[in-house]
């Protein structure tokens, strides 16, 4: 019996196509389930920190809303409300943007620097999520199934 079976309780699968795509579900709310619990002693969501990463690639400059949402991992965000978080909280500062009043652009402060700069060094512990469980042999040829796999996504 394998582990996905012993996990959620199922004896057979309809076929080992099935089996895989449960196994990447679960498995992946498992690393989901992991990453909000660690960004929670930093009061911040998993969407707020993809965001604060994205403007610390854009520093000094701004992103707008529509690029952070083209960017963002998960694309069922509400990009506009996780920024106003991050703004109130104040890791970001937003503006009219000066050649259209109706768009936004969003920067990072240096407070949102500093907690990214403090995160950084702690991220090892969700990279060993992987390097626990998987040789780095492994963990290059889990990345290159998953590459193929994303050529199906666009």
């Amino acid at each position: 019996m394998s582990n996905i079976e012993k996990l959620i309780s199922i004896k057979n699968f309809t076929n080992e196509q099935h089996k895989g795509l449960v196994s990447l579900i679960f498995v992946g709310n498992w690393i989901i389930a992991q990453h909000q619990t660690f960004f929670k002693q930093y009061d911040i969501t998993m969407q707020q920190f993809n965001i604060l990463r994205i403007l610390r690639g854009q520093y000094p400059k701004s992103a707008s809303i529509n690029m952070l949402k083209e960017r963002m991992l998960d694309k069922m965000s509400d990009v506009s409300r996780l920024v106003e978080r991050l703004r109130k909280a104040e890791l970001v500062e937003r503006k009219h943007c000066e050649e259209d009043r109706r768009a936004v652009d969003v920067r990072i402060t240096s407070k949102g620097l500093d907690l990214l700069q403090e995160i950084d060094r702690e991220l090892y512990v969700l990279e060993e999520i992987l390097s626990n469980s998987l040789s780095e042999k492994e963990i290059s040829q889990l990345n290159k199934l998953l590459d193929k796999m994303l050529t199906a996504y666009h």
